[in-house]
């Protein structure tokens, strides 16, 4: 059989194809993962030259590549000295096509970068992933379809490559001729037969091509399963694995004093600690998780040091900063951060890839019985429940034995009962800790039954610390009053040694000697007022009820003092009772008595 036209065509396209697709597959991974770590106007401008041969005509770019290569320039001349021609040569065909085709791998490489959860890559070095494990274990799995569209999308540019390669390697047949130069050749001496051959040649594998990436890229996904194939680990009670820091409890230690400026203020934190775990609180956006991020070495301060068990982390004074992959700090972060190709075990396994294989799967396994999740091993991230894959963080933290465990709001997307098990959960897996642990949190009462010191952070800046009974007992600013759950605090001022003027209230309050002139609220918490009938005690006045809230197990009432409300009047204060408490009081006529005892009197400042 033989072929009704020249077949050279054919074989040069299909060459210069898989040799340009092949190129641009390797330098568009590359630019898109340098380019993605970039940002600014910088990023803007090369990203622009980059991209800049998808907008050009074709023959612009061919002219261009001419001026650089061609034998009167001086990369030509220097070639040619070499004994290379690139002008004219199948090469040129190469270079052509290569360059045409790049931005459309580049940019959809980078768009599929840039989609991936930066979470999942900081979660990588935390647990002691280098930058090349981090790109092939994770943000190369998870951004595989954009590269295998960028790649069809190179390889069909490259296919179909004419202007470029006309410019700059000419149409010799048997050496440049390429299909495309084919087809206009025939065109243009009239062999429309012969033009509409080559058409439909590449029409066919171009769709043959992508027929088959998109067929390999079908089979990349993971195929989920609910029945794992690989027998769940014998629940087995293990001991405490031995700790790689020859150090006691008692000398696990945190120092650390830095600041960053961030977008609306600059985050100043000095913060030192030891054993138990150590609560950051305050509002959405006070600056909590970027504390722990800089802990980690996910991102750098501006200034400042950190020392954990006497190693020093960063110290901007030395230009020391210890990458995150080295710090030997896990973190749990808010969305858990798991990696969704990956199986749980994989997941538990992910920091331990340097251990032998058995001491590995008996870390893995250990972990997961800990944790009490051996039968989920098989399974991926998405097949599990929210309290399941807070599990498996934890325990894939847990898996390297770090000397730091970070906790970003760990509780955050559980409801109240799975929220109460995932507490004890983790006291249980620390009781045998011997590391420092810093958890994040707004809710003051998760910060109270889990944390035994407070670190209180507004706008950037520790407003309150110490131990939280001390905390919740006495705070010396509104802010800490608020986050700690106090939710009667006006105005005041003050008018002798113990006597507090509450303008809002109408009232004078006793309060505990000596009142500082920096006073300039007062705060009362709403579970401490007491309902009594004796008038004669002080900070007693009589109260009318203005509404009611009801919860389960107790009753808000809002109380306006000194006079009945009249319509549209807002509350002084509001008191939580027990509902055995308010069925008493419901049956007693009005005005009732409230004290506020001057020992729990909050005296506030700013």
């Amino acid at each position: 059989m033989t072929f009704p036209i020249d077949p050279s065509p054919l074989y040069i396209s299909l060459a210069t194809t898989c040799a340009a697709t092949i190129a641009t597959f390797f330098l568009g991974m590359f630019a898109a993962r340098v380019m993605v770590q970039m940002h600014g106007n910088l990023r803007a401008w090369i990203d622009g030259i980059l991209t800049l041969p998808l907008v050009l005509p074709p023959t612009v770019v061919g002219f261009f590549l001419l001026l650089i290569l061609g034998r009167q320039s001086f990369v030509g001349h220097a070639l040619e000295r070499l004994g290379i021609t690139i002008v004219f040569s199948w090469p040129a065909t190469v270079i052509a096509a290569t360059v045409v085709a790049f931005p459309l791998m580049y940019r959809t490489t980078l768009g599929a970068f840039d989609q991936v959860n930066p979470t999942y890559l900081e979660a990588a070095r935390t647990l002691g992933a280098s930058e090349w494990a981090v790109f092939r274990k994770v943000l190369l799995p998870l951004a595989a379809p954009g590269v295998i569209a960028g790649t069809v999308l190179a390889f069909a540019r490259a296919m179909g490559e004419f202007g470029a390669t006309l410019m700059l390697a000419g149409n010799i047949p048997g050496r440049t001729q390429t299909m495309p130069i084919a087809i206009f050749s025939a065109a243009e001496d009239g062999d429309m037969r012969g033009a509409l051959l080559w058409v439909i040649l590449i029409i066919l594998l171009s769709l043959a091509i992508i027929r088959l990436l998109n067929r390999q890229s079908a089979q990349r996904k993971p195929a989920h399963r609910r029945n794992p194939t690989r027998p769940a680990p014998v629940p087995v009670a293990y001991p405490a694995p031995p700790r790689r820091m020859n150090e006691a409890a008692s000398s696990a230690a945190l120092e650390m004093q830095v600041e960053r400026a961030l977008e609306n203020f600059t985050l100043q934190v000095s913060l030192c600690t030891g054993t138990g775990a150590v609560g950051l609180l305050g509002a959405s956006g006070a600056g909590k998780s970027m504390t722990l991020r800089m802990i980690a070495g996910v991102v750098a301060p501006d200034g400042g040091r950190i020392v954990l068990n006497g190693r020093v982390l960063y110290d901007s004074a030395v230009g020391r900063n210890v990458p995150s992959a080295k710090r030997r700090i896990g973190v749990v972060f808010q969305d858990y951060a798991l990696f969704p190709h990956q199986t749980v075990a994989e997941n538990v396994g992910f920091g331990l890839s340097t251990l032998p294989e058995q001491e590995r799967r008996a870390r893995v396994d250990r972990q997961l019985n800990l944790m009490h999740i051996a039968e989920l091993a098989n399974l991926y991230p998405k097949e599990i429940s929210g309290g399941e894959r807070q599990r498996v963080a934890i325990a894939r933290c847990m898996a390297i034995e770090p000397d730091a465990l970070l906790l970003d709001e760990p509780f955050a997307a559980l409801d109240p009962y799975l929220r109460r098990q995932m507490e004890e959960q983790l006291r249980e897996t620390l009781t045998t800790y011997n590391g420092v642990v810093i958890f994040v949190t707004h809710d003051m009462e998760e910060a109270f039954r889990f944390c035994t010191d407070l670190l209180v952070l507004d706008n950037g800046r520790v407003i309150a610390s110490g131990a939280k009974h001390e905390l919740f007992e006495r705070p010396r600013t509104v802010v800490a009053a608020r986050l700690t759950g106090c939710k009667n605090i006006v105005s005041a001022r003050r008018v002798d040694a113990d006597r507090i003027a509450v303008d809002a209230w109408s009232c004078q309050l006793k309060a505990p000697a000596p009142v500082s002139s920096a006073l300039t609220h007062v705060g009362f918490r709403s579970h401490q007022i007491v309902f009594q009938q004796a008038a004669e005690v002080e900070n007693t006045f009589l109260c009318w009820l203005v509404s009611t809230n009801e919860a389960p197990h107790e009753m808000t009432l809002y109380l306006r003092l000194h006079a009945a409300p009249c319509a549209g009047e807002a509350p002084h204060l509001q008191a939580d009772v027990p509902k055995d408490l308010w069925r008493a009081l419901s049956t007693q006529p009005q005005p009732w008595r409230v004290t506020l005892d001057p020992e729990r009197l909050l005296l506030l400042e700013g």
